[in-house]
């Protein structure tokens, strides 16, 4: 297997797939391709003609884009360690707070970097914000965003968050301790450095 992720280990997207690669000591050759250039050449676009990043390419050729549906492909073929949960409540629970981190910081953080105008930008920063006090409230009990053990919600939320420090103006407020402390935590996980 083969994934095409991007040179600049910057993407978001991507990298959750890494991460989640990382955490399941799945071996996958990295293809690193520069963002917005090589994902757009015709080659490229005969593996995902959306031409975004990551494709996760099968030793038959079959190619699969978007990152969950790769994430939800290697959960098959590697069930352990479980990143989508176990019983049939875990896997609720997953999918729910997965769905939470990408729509109220996956999302939004891609809005806060201005370039649908400062009060959308402005607006994006607030949400993030209050969502990080959402979060920070549920880890109060809990070592992760869903219990004890990492999953995919927390790859999810990891990489949004650096995204969107690093990029587009997101800060950690200093009074979320327990979202201080879980993004600690992740950023000492080897798999943060996938």
């Amino acid at each position: 297997m083969k994934l095409y992720s991007d040179s600049g280990k910057s993407a978001p997207s991507p990298r959750r797939v890494r991460m989640y690669i990382a955490e399941k000591s799945i071996h996958v050759e990295i293809v690193a391709l520069d963002l917005h250039t090589d994902n757009r050449a015709p080659e490229f676009l005969k593996k995902n003609p959306m031409g975004n990043l990551p494709v996760l390419e099968l030793d038959d050729g079959t190619c699969i884009s978007e990152s969950m549906a790769i994430c939800r492909y290697l959960e098959e073929l590697t069930p352990e360690p479980r990143l989508f949960g176990e019983s049939p409540l875990e896997v609720a629970n997953v999918e729910m707070w997965n769905r939470r981190a990408e729509l109220a910081f996956y999302l939004p953080i891609e809005f806060a970097g201005g370039f649908l105008g400062e009060d959308v930008a402005r607006g994006a920063r607030q949400r993030v914000e209050r969502t990080m006090r959402l979060f920070d409230a549920e880890l109060a009990s809990r070592d992760f965003i869903v219990g004890e053990t990492l999953t995919v919600a927390d790859i999810t939320t990891k990489v949004a968050i650096d995204f969107g420090v690093c990029f587009n103006g997101i800060t950690i407020p200093g009074d979320v301790e327990n979202f201080r402390r879980w993004n600690a935590e992740m950023d000492s996980r080897p798999s943060a450095r996938a």
